[in-house]
């Protein structure tokens, strides 16, 4: 197939525009730098806390609505063993805003946090904050990699361009602007790619009506090999568990993505000091340099956009996502608890195997079949994890805060710190509170 060389002189525009408006987002949080009464990394991670509503809004719309999702739900649609009641993405990243917005932002921000890692650090401490960041990285790196595929295949479709040299290009320019800028430069180039996206779209329409490959949407079954109402799809019972294990995936396993808090975090008002400061920079640019450069070579691997994009949320929601909630909603929640959540909630979706990367399962739930050789698992497996993680949490907490505030247990065998800790904050501030008192009384006198 012959290279459409209008259609790559577009694309290489595209690209110098979204590189330039890098560079100046990047300078322009230089600048913030100076003036910005918080970190050097706050700026990088978090903008200074100085997005406006407008670049918000953008940005973070920018962040769902990519290649993952847009030519994920059109792979869904079109796939004959699937169709458009498949195509989850839309309605779980509508629930997934509103979730976000009643029941994380307020907690996230009044406490000034920088990423969503720090209930965990300040609540369990640096080592299960790290065992904690695993699964995230991967989470990211899969995203990146899903987004890159995407890209990838729309290249060699439309302008006949090899995949592989698209995802390297690409990869090469989002790596350059996130590396020079953080969130400035993601933030205004995401304005750019969006409006891009919103126009072309449009623009693609006249081209469709006007092409010999497009027909009436009941007549397209010589196309994808498959009856007549396919695009729509047929959601038996045997099918429910699936389909709700994707939904509830995409609409609550988005919740524990570092995509989304660092937007929702970058609009707050007040800031806090970080230490290391030299050190955090040089950390946040590797980790873009990392997930980028591990993202780019995943995505050589699969053909399916789609499993990509359910497959970077998995640990996500299984892992992440129950810690999340009980270390910002549940103040019983203790290492102990969070440490058996983790283990019970990793062993389980381990076990369940996984066909993207070649998993046979260990554990075979009701209703699984054989397709090709290949084992597909029709129960909700995926959240079963997530619930028995988050079970373990909330009942392993309460146990232990039993057995320990009732001295069932001696303090002794405490080896976490947990409630000596606890009682030493509880001390500190019975003794600040009474100075306060006494420097109140004083002041009457």
């Amino acid at each position: 197939m012959a290279v459409d060389v209008p259609g790559l002189v577009a694309v290489v525009v595209f690209y110098i525009v979204i590189l330039v408006i890098g560079i100046w987002a990047s300078r322009k949080s230089k600048k913030v730098e100076k003036t910005c009464v918080g970190s050097k990394s706050e700026v990088s991670i978090v903008g200074g806390r100085n997005i406006n509503v407008l670049v918000g809004v953008f940005t973070m719309t920018a962040t769902w609505v990519g290649g993952g999702y847009i030519m994920g739900t059109a792979e869904a649609v079109y796939s004959p063993a699937q169709g458009l009641i498949w195509a989850v993405g839309p309605p779980a990243y509508l629930i997934n805003f509103l979730l976000g917005g009643l029941f994380f932002a307020k907690p996230m921000r009044s406490k000034r946090y920088v990423t969503m890692l720090d209930p965990f650090q300040h609540r369990y401490g640096n080592m299960f904050t790290t065992a904690l960041l695993l699964p995230a990285l991967a989470g990211d790196i899969l995203w990146v990699a899903c987004i890159l595929a995407a890209l990838g295949g729309t290249m060699s479709i439309i302008l006949g361009l090899s995949s592989t040299i698209s995802i390297i290009i690409s990869a090469a320019v989002s790596i350059i602007y996130t590396f020079l800028g953080g969130l400035y430069s993601v933030a205004y180039t995401d304005i750019i790619q969006l409006s891009f996206i919103f126009v072309s779209l449009w623009l693609c329409i006249p081209f469709l009506i006007l092409s010999p490959a497009v027909t009436d949407i009941s007549q397209t079954a010589f196309l994808n090999q498959s009856t007549a109402n396919s695009w729509i799809g047929e959601l038996d019972l045997a099918d429910a568990g699936k389909w709700t294990d994707e939904m509830l995936l995409l609409a609550l396993g988005g919740l524990a993505y570092q995509a989304l808090h660092q937007r929702i975090l970058s609009a707050a008002s007040s800031t806090q000091a970080q230490a290391s400061e030299r050190e955090l920079q040089w950390v946040i640019r590797v980790s873009v340099l990392v997930v980028g450069l591990a993202g780019t070579a995943l995505a050589f691997g699969d053909d399916s956009v789609f499993n990509l994009w359910l497959v970077s949320g998995d640990l996500l929601y299984c892992i992440i996502f129950p810690q999340l909630i009980t270390v910002v909603h549940f103040r019983c929640a203790n290492s102990y608890g969070a440490i058996s959540g983790y283990v019970g909630g990793l062993l389980l979706r381990g076990m369940s195997g996984e066909p993207v990367f070649g998993i046979p399962p260990l554990l075979l739930f009701p209703g699984w079949r054989e397709k090709d050789g290949v084992i597909i698992q029709y129960f909700p497996y995926r959240t079963l994890a997530m619930l028995s993680s988050l079970v373990c949490i909330i009942v392993v907490s309460w146990l232990t805060e039993l057995v320990f505030g009732h001295q069932v247990i001696p303090q002794s065998w405490d080896i976490l710190r947990v409630f000596k800790e606890k009682k030493e904050a509880e001390e500190e501030e019975i003794s600040v509170t009474q100075e306060a008192k006494n420097f109140i009384l004083d002041t009457k006198l």
